[in-house]
């Protein structure tokens, strides 16, 4: 039997990973003394890899035919891999991460030109060096091999850190004075294995399969029961992906009516489908929702 060799990514962005996984109709059980965790497809073995390093050596090698990891990693790397899609998470949130450029917050230092000479401290050294090249400036790029914002002032004068809603920058008394990169995580794919027919559409159904669980994350699903007095002028407000479903019900008069929306609205457009004539609304959560 073929097998398709998935690297996760290990680390913050491995919970969220299965949770995607998980709700996109697999299952992995990790054991915390393996590198190798059970998933629910026969066709698919794991490996854990440290995000960092699975773009290159693990997927550009061949080690593992494909992998999820983040677009930082895959600059930093340099790797020479294929992108099969884009699957906007990270590890608190269904959103981009963020690498920042901050600073004390009584430096001087305003914005990227003020760096001239000074020293930066980041695990990003690649992307880092790029980005000053890009901005005309010259300074010393260090590797941190953790705990980076406690480095300024006393061993940088600047950090670029991996940030998702800057709380833990705030917390240590420093601003964001300038975004270097946005980074969403990538799955990716060896390119041999890519040419390989079979293990081509198995990534390209696992990942149809995990987009469809990240949409599905911000709607949810909305039934309800209307009139026909009411039916026009509900329509008129009610959202959809494309257009509601609309059904005739076995009592004569009546509709039944279902929608796909977005979930930060239903709060506030329940009661206006109520006050318009509809009933029996049932609101309900959604696994995955495939355009």
């Amino acid at each position: 039997m073929k097998k398709l060799k998935l690297g996760i990514p290990k680390g913050s962005l491995q919970d969220s990973t299965i949770k995607w996984f998980r709700k996109a109709g697999y299952n992995i059980a990790i054991s915390e003394r393996s590198y190798y965790p059970a998933i629910d497809d026969e066709e698919i073995e794991i490996m854990i890899a440290r995000p960092q390093e699975m773009a290159y050596p693990y997927v550009q090698k061949g080690v593992l035919d494909a992998g999820l990891t983040g677009e930082d990693w895959i600059r930093e790397r340099n790797a020479d891999v294929v992108e099969v899609a884009e699957l906007v998470y990270s590890k608190q949130h269904a959103q981009p991460t963020r690498w920042v450029l901050a600073v004390k917050r009584d430096s001087c230092i305003q914005s990227v030109k003020d760096l001239q000479g000074k020293i930066i401290s980041t695990e990003l050294v690649e992307v880092a060096r790029s980005y000053l090249a890009e901005n005309g400036v010259q300074a010393k790029v260090e590797f941190s091999y953790g705990a980076t914002e406690v480095k300024v002032p006393y061993l940088a004068d600047a950090i670029i850190e991996l940030t998702e809603t800057g709380s833990s920058i705030r917390a240590h008394d420093l601003v964001i004075i300038d975004t270097v990169m946005v980074s969403a995580t990538k799955l990716i794919a060896n390119k041999e294995s890519w040419q390989d027919t079979w293990k081509r559409d198995k990534l390209e159904n696992l990942a149809m399969l995990l987009k469809g669980a990240l949409v599905a994350e911000s709607k949810v699903g909305l039934k309800m029961n209307v009139s026909d007095e009411s039916l026009e002028a509900l329509l008129k407000i009610l959202p959809s992906m494309r257009a509601p479903t609309v059904s005739s019900l076995q009592e004569t008069g009546w509709h039944a009516v279902d929608t796909v929306i977005d979930e930060d609205v239903v709060r506030d457009l329940i009661p206006e489908l109520k006050r318009t004539g509809a009933q029996d609304i049932i609101e309900y959560p959604l696994n995955k929702v495939i355009p």
